[in-house]
């Protein structure tokens, strides 16, 4: 299998990158790698894998984001990912939130590292994909660079080469989820050192990473991963192929553009009884700070949501917008 290319990635976000939006997102980039919501180890094991595996090979580059800690179970499951066609399988270290916890997954992991050592060494014993962990730069008063060192030195030693990092400590206790993605201060000066002492990892920092960061961090470390930003603001991931991987054979669609090349995909997936909204939740923002965007966006939440809504909704909606700039304004790259 080819070796995947990192500089820049999409974070998984559970409830935003499901399949329809990763497909959206393939129609802008290419070469990002793009990472599935979580799915747990229970949820692969105990109910049909088809639910949460199924993906058109189009999407590819993808990579499976892991939820659990029983190194057997996980082999199991990185399996799975290996016989769906996945490029990566992803263990995620970093979410902090209760329900997560209570099953040993996320970000409570960070204290337990020869368990993720051991998970890691189990994945990659049982498949050939790449075994990578998402992980924070510490948890509660585990927050010490010292402590960040030892646990990327102790799973590494399990065989992950990449370490995916999130700026940002978690707090167990105390934060919501969405707290811990906004209230802990961003620490990359800390992301960058492990570059610096383990120049051999792979390192892709993650974590309030906005299209002007992605310049200075890629000086820095080996990747950048967005998450928020690219789906408050899809539009920047339209000029990734040209700006990062230098691949002047993929012109930069409009926003237009983006939206027109799905509406086969909508088509195909309304006829086979998928709802339009679930279709369209990642084209909701496409046209950010385009002219007629405020009535693209108001027809599709008034419309699209009709049990019985079909693809000349999405079509109405882009007449709002048909006539207005087709690019999108985004902040430039430093």
């Amino acid at each position: 299998m080819a070796e995947l290319d990192r500089r820049f990635c999409t974070a998984p976000m559970m409830d935003w990158t499901d399949r329809h939006c990763r497909w959206f997102w393939r129609q802008l980039t290419r070469h990002a790698v793009l990472y599935t919501e979580m799915v747990t180890t229970g949820a692969l094991i105990h109910a049909d894998p088809t639910r949460f595996l199924r993906f058109r090979a189009e999407e590819s580059p993808v990579a499976l984001q892991l939820g659990g800690s029983d190194p057997q179970d996980l082999a199991h499951c990185a399996r799975l990912a290996e016989q769906w066609g996945y490029d990566e399988v992803n263990l995620n270290v970093g979410c902090p939130s209760d329900r997560v916890q209570n099953g040993m997954i996320g970000a409570v992991l960070m204290g337990h590292a020869q368990r993720v050592r051991d998970a890691v060494a189990a994945m990659r014993q049982d498949v050939d994909l790449p075994v990578t962990v998402k992980h924070r730069i510490g948890i509660d008063d585990l927050d010490s660079y010292e402590f960040l060192a030892d646990f990327v030195g102790t799973v590494a030693a399990g065989g992950c080469s990449t370490f995916i990092v999130h700026a940002r400590k978690a707090h167990l206790q105390g934060l919501s989820p969405k707290e811990n993605r906004d209230v802990p201060p961003l620490m990359p000066e800390r992301v960058y050192q492990l570059k610096r002492d383990f120049p051999h990892l792979e390192i892709i920092i993650n974590g309030g990473i906005q299209r002007a960061d992605v310049a200075g961090h890629l000086q820095q470390v080996d990747g950048v991963m967005l998450g928020r930003a690219a789906w408050n603001q899809p539009l920047i991931l339209a000029d990734v192929d040209q700006r990062i991987y230098q691949d002047q054979t993929h012109p930069e669609p409009s926003a237009l553009e983006a939206a027109e090349r799905m509406v086969p995909y909508i088509e195909q997936e309304l006829a086979a009884g998928e709802r339009l909204h679930h279709v369209l939740k990642p084209l909701f923002n496409l046209f950010h700070h385009c002219p007629g965007a405020r009535q693209y966006r108001r027809h599709l939440s008034e419309q699209a949501h009709r049990p019985d809504a079909g693809i000349e909704v999405f079509l109405d909606a882009l007449s709002h917008v048909r006539r207005a700039p087709q690019r999108a304004p985004v902040a430039q790259a430093s």
